[in-house]
């Protein structure tokens, strides 16, 4: 690939939408098979036991397509116009993701992937694939090799110019292209990231254990969530941003521009009662086109009723009440847990002694 070409590539990434475009080789991250094992010998990844299958695919790309010479590496910025930590104090209301306030992420970059690689093949030739956090595939690895930034001691990818509020993409194809300089790794000695965490998920800086970690717990985790962790997931009801929006290299953070990343009516921070009136045809008409709806009414639910019961609310009891008959038995315990804390809140206040629920 000629310097003109590359420069081609560069502008078409930034005229799609793209914040940022560099290049590395599938066999850039030889690090990465043992690493993996590890997090999974450890068993770190908890219920997420796509992580465990085609663990050769997931930790060295060069197997995942062999006729792959290439891979390009992009980023797109989705930074929030609000601080989320600010919302956590409204314990009334839920606190979602900022990723996740639009439309589903995987939808609008995978599109502007695919535009991008039909433009390189009709400049250049070659053959394409894509992906965007749907195959087993270490985008931060990468993107850390490609030099789009480094992972921070909180594992994910930050970036000078960009700050941490991007997702990834990848585009891998059969061109040889001269790959950019890896990243070097700028946190030094700043801990923020590690000491906000409410769950204590980072076992030491630049690990995590996704167990602890209430983005996972709020999305990949089925059933009850563990009793130790469910205080302290407070009113975060679909992921967790803590780790990012404290971290200080933000201020560098590119406004987003894509506006189907912007908030849908009603968020970032729903009232927690009438989110637990959504049966499962109102959640997915509410979450029609969002991330949110592929984890069901029935585990959304149950992250609503573990903030209503971190509330401290007592109003919110009735639409905890509501469910504890619910036919989901882990939305049913969920909602007697909440009535009870709520019950046990409101007991304190007025002196009263708690009676349980017949």
């Amino acid at each position: 690939m000629s310097a003109d070409l590359k420069a081609e590539l560069l502008a078409e990434a930034k005229g799609l939408g793209f914040d940022a475009c560099a290049i590395t080789r599938p066999d850039a991250i030889p690090e990465a098979p043992a690493r993996l094992a590890a997090f999974l010998e450890a068993g770190r990844h908890g219920q997420m036991g796509w992580m465990a299958e085609r663990v050769a695919w997931r930790g060295d790309p060069s197997t995942l397509w062999p006729a792959a010479r290439s891979i390009i590496m992009l980023a797109e910025s989705y930074t929030p116009d609000y601080n989320p930590l600010d919302l956590l104090k409204a314990r009334d209301r839920g606190v979602i993701s900022a990723y996740a306030l639009g439309r589903d992420y995987h939808d609008v970059v995978k599109k502007r992937l695919k535009r991008l690689g039909r433009w390189l093949m009709d400049r250049a030739g070659g053959e394409i694939k894509v992906f965007v956090d749907t195959a087993p595939v270490m985008e931060k690895p990468l993107a850390a090799a490609a030099g789009l930034g480094w992972q921070g001691k909180h594992t994910n990818l930050l970036s000078r110019e960009l700050g941490n509020w991007f997702f990834l993409g990848a585009i891998f194809t059969t061109l040889e292209l001269p790959p950019d300089t890896t990243a070097t790794e700028n946190c030094g000695t700043c801990r923020a990231c590690l000491d906000i965490c409410p769950t204590d998920a980072f076992p030491a800086p630049f690990q995590l254990d996704a167990r602890r970690c209430i983005s996972y717990l709020t999305i990949e985790h089925h059933g009850p969530v563990p009793l130790d962790l469910r205080e302290k997931m407070g009113n975060r009801i679909y992921g967790c941003d803590d780790c990012l929006a404290v971290c200080p290299w933000n201020k560098f953070a590119q406004e987003a521009r894509e506006v189907k990343y912007t908030a849908r009516e009603g968020l970032p921070a729903p009232d927690l009662a009438e989110l637990a009136a959504l049966d499962d045809a109102g959640f997915r008409a509410r979450f029609s086109g969002s991330p949110i709806k592929r984890i069901g009414r029935n585990r959304f639910i149950r992250n609503v009723l573990y903030a209503i019961g971190n509330s401290g609310a007592p109003r919110l009891r009735v639409a905890a009440r509501a469910l504890c008959d619910d036919a989901d038995p882990t939305v049913a315990e969920a909602a007697r847990w909440a009535v009870a804390r709520l019950s046990t809140t409101a007991a304190s206040a007025t002196g009263a002694p708690v009676r349980p629920r017949s």
